[in-house]
């Protein structure tokens, strides 16, 4: 098969010493990502962005996603050892995960999420690799109208799926658009909401938006907490792992329901979050032992872990087929990638080969290579998290501080960072999510683009959104996905 051939080609680009030593560090430095509270995935990918500029975009974005990687294995050892979720998508591992840990089981418990988190990315990476050509080649059709759906069907997904009320939602995307719209006008030229500031004449670098939302504004809020690290004792070694890999075959449909809502949560995008938590629902609800759940089931570590990592990796999917991220890390990555000069979207499958396949082979040998890792450092990460807080908390912000100086060597960088800083802990106390508001930033132009430039060929007329079947589809669905929450409103009251 050509996707084969191709797979195989991009594992000669890969396997070079350089490239495997980047796997390893980018690996190495997730986990450290994933463990420290405050960072979180898209906060680390968009740290290390500065960093990837002055290399290859293939070595950059091998680096890049092995830190993905590496950060969701990391959330799972604080999840499961302090019950403090590293990532926002590993909050559904601790149900279960810290009690297992609670009744010494610590290392059966971080053996199962880490095999199940391979075995789950594993399956969303088989997906891009045997379905991203065929979407590319269908997308090579496309005219500005049904790329106008595609937005609006990513954008109508947002607030249909995302577990936040829908008005929340809505408030958190209107931002990110007004962030998307400031600088010039792609299309007429004019400056717009700059000011009269001439900082603002380039637009505001969505880098340093990430920087301050989610590493800024998680750090106020863990300050304001008060956080405590009070851990459980964890050992694993050959013979936890071989007796807890034993046990895993039995769980094998939960296993697969699992994936299957991962990979559907990924595309959708509904994001890895929500897909760990459907997962776990479903399985507790299906489960010939619900009782368990809570108190220390394996069967509810293994759900929510298997999601989270196949929907992390069939995010990339839409990104790199359609320009369409799947989640908020994956939107960061989309704005790397426009950095490096390269155009996300099927033109990137026939002018850029080397990048995609060479990317795609590196997420099954970095999802391999990061489960060594994360099994054989998990002692090491974990005594990480007992120094204490007010020693982690100043080093943090001051890595946030070098990330956003470094986006554009600008001291009102550094200051629009904290001012996002702020609006990220306002985020998090009043209950917005955050990456509505990042998915708007990094597509919004683009967006708009494509919908003027339908205008300009309709002289006006919204119809052309429903010139032909496709793009008609996509439209409709994306209407209703954003009315989603209004129609089971109406549903429930009917019932009533």
């Amino acid at each position: 098969m050509e996707q084969l051939d191709l797979l195989m080609h991009g594992m000669g680009v890969v396997l070079s010493w350089y490239h495997l030593m980047i796997m390893v560090a980018g690996i190495l430095l997730g986990i450290l990502v994933g463990v420290l509270p405050g960072l979180g995935a898209p906060n680390g990918v968009t740290l290390l962005l500065p960093i990837t500029f002055s290399m290859q975009p293939v070595s950059a974005i091998i680096l890049l996603s092995c830190m993905y990687w590496g950060a969701l294995f990391g959330g799972s050892i604080t999840s499961v050892i302090f019950n403090i979720p590293g990532e926002p998508s590993s909050v559904a591992t601790t149900f279960d995960g810290y009690p297992l840990a609670r009744l010494g089981r610590a290392g059966e418990a971080l053996t199962a999420a880490f095999t199940s988190a391979l075995l789950g990315a594993l399956v969303g990476v088989l997906l891009i690799t045997f379905l991203s050509g065929y979407i590319a080649k269908f997308a090579m059709s496309f005219s500005s109208p049904e790329f106008f759906a595609v937005y609006v069907l990513a954008f109508g997904s947002f607030i249909g799926l995302n577990r936040s009320p829908a008005l929340k939602t809505i408030s958190s995307m209107m931002i990110g658009f007004a962030l998307a719209a400031v600088g010039m006008d792609t299309v007429s030229g004019n400056l717009r909401l700059t000011f009269g500031m001439p900082e603002l004449l380039r637009g505001i670098s969505f880098e340093v938006a990430v920087i301050g939302l989610f590493g800024i504004g998680e750090i106020l809020c863990t300050v304001e907490e008060g956080l405590v690290f009070k851990g459980e004792h964890t050992k694993i070694n050959p013979r936890v792992v071989w007796q807890t890999w034993k046990q895993l075959p039995r769980y094998w449909a939960t296993w697969l329901r699992s994936v299957l809502i991962g990979c559907w949560m990924g595309i959708t995008p509904g994001g890895p979050t929500a897909a760990s938590f459907l997962s776990y629902s479903v399985a507790k609800r299906l489960s010939r032992t619900p009782e368990n759940f809570g108190k220390g089931s394996l069967e509810g570590v293994i759900a929510p872990e298997s999601a989270d990592h196949s929907a992390g990796t069939s995010a990339l999917l839409p990104m790199l087929t359609l320009g369409v991220p799947g989640s908020a890390t994956a939107a960061v990555m989309l704005g790397g990638l426009m950095i490096w000069g390269l155009q996300p979207g099927p033109t990137l499958f026939v002018e850029q080969k080397d990048f995609v396949w060479g990317l795609i082979a590196s997420m099954y040998l970095g999802n391999v290579v990061g489960l060594i890792v994360v099994l054989s450092t998990v002692p090491l990460f974990a005594s990480i998290l007992r120094v204490p807080f007010s020693i982690m908390a100043p080093i943090i912000i001051i890595i946030c501080g070098v990330g956003a100086y470094a986006v554009n060597q600008s001291l009102f960088d550094v200051g629009l960072m904290l001012v996002f800083g702020v609006f990220g802990y306002m985020f998090k106390k009043l209950g917005y999510p955050i990456a509505p508001l990042v998915l708007a930033a990094v597509l919004g132009d683009k967006a708009e683009d494509a919908f003027r430039q339908s205008m300009l060929f309709s002289g006006g007329k919204l119809s052309i959104f429903w010139h032909n079947g496709l793009s008609g589809t996509l439209t409709t669905l994306g209407l209703l996905m954003a009315c989603l929450p209004l129609i089971m409103r109406l549903l429930r009251r009917a019932r009533a």
